[in-house]
């Protein structure tokens, strides 16, 4: 059995689910629309690497805070029928399928949230997700992450204690499939890396490491 490791978004899907999640609340009504700015300062600060995920996950958390996880459970099924669905690449519904037809663990990893990641990986038929811890007391959000956030290297430290808690599985190789320059870590971990639809950069790397380069579309 081989592990096959899926980033979310970018690759699955051809936006970005928090940016779509925080647009989508704002369009309901549930959060101010001075949240965007601030958001896409910090989604610049990602592409050029220097993101601090912490100050990204309090800003896309604040709107949650204090409301119940059934609330908010609603809201992201609604969200993701409106506003997910219809932006997942047909070929990362063909990949999986591959992979699911080998006999292989298939897994979305994310720097996203969880409570976004989770619900979208189940649609997509992934076997499990790894995404950022988000707190919940006394079943209300508290609007706080917590443990080891899957970013960057974090998302290799996740990886690793995820496996050593799969007994009695055992992977032979593994893959991983990302957009992103920031996933380095992982592609450089795995067996088999492809990027998808690489910017300059990060198809360079590739071409120079002879991983495989995939041209997604809708």
């Amino acid at each position: 059995m081989d592990l096959a490791l899926f980033d979310l978004d970018e690759t699955l899907i051809c936006e970005d689910s928090t940016g779509l999640w925080l647009r989508w609340l704002i369009s309901q009504g549930f959060a101010p629309p001075s949240l965007l700015a601030r958001e896409e300062a910090l989604m610049a600060q990602y592409h050029q690497g220097t993101l601090s995920i912490s100050d990204y996950m309090a800003l896309t958390l604040s709107p949650l805070e204090g409301l119940h996880t059934v609330t908010v459970a609603g809201w992201i099924r609604r969200f993701i029928q409106r506003d997910i669905l219809p932006r997942v690449y047909p070929a990362a519904r063909e990949r999986p399928g591959w992979h699911q037809q080998r006999g292989d663990r298939i897994v979305v990893i994310s720097a996203s949230g969880e409570h976004l990641v989770k619900p979208i990986a189940r649609l997509l038929g992934a076997d499990d997700a790894l995404a950022i811890g988000v707190e919940i007391i006394d079943n209300r959000y508290s609007g706080n992450t917590h443990g080891v956030m899957s970013y960057r290297e974090g998302k290799v430290a996740r990886l690793q204690h995820w496996i050593n808690e799969q007994a009695p599985f055992a992977f032979e190789h593994s893959w991983a499939y990302s957009d992103s320059l920031n996933n380095l870590p992982l592609l450089e971990y795995v067996s088999h890396a492809a990027v998808i639809n690489p910017g300059d950069e990060l198809r360079q790397l590739a071409q120079q490491r002879n991983w495989s380069i995939c041209h997604w579309q809708r």
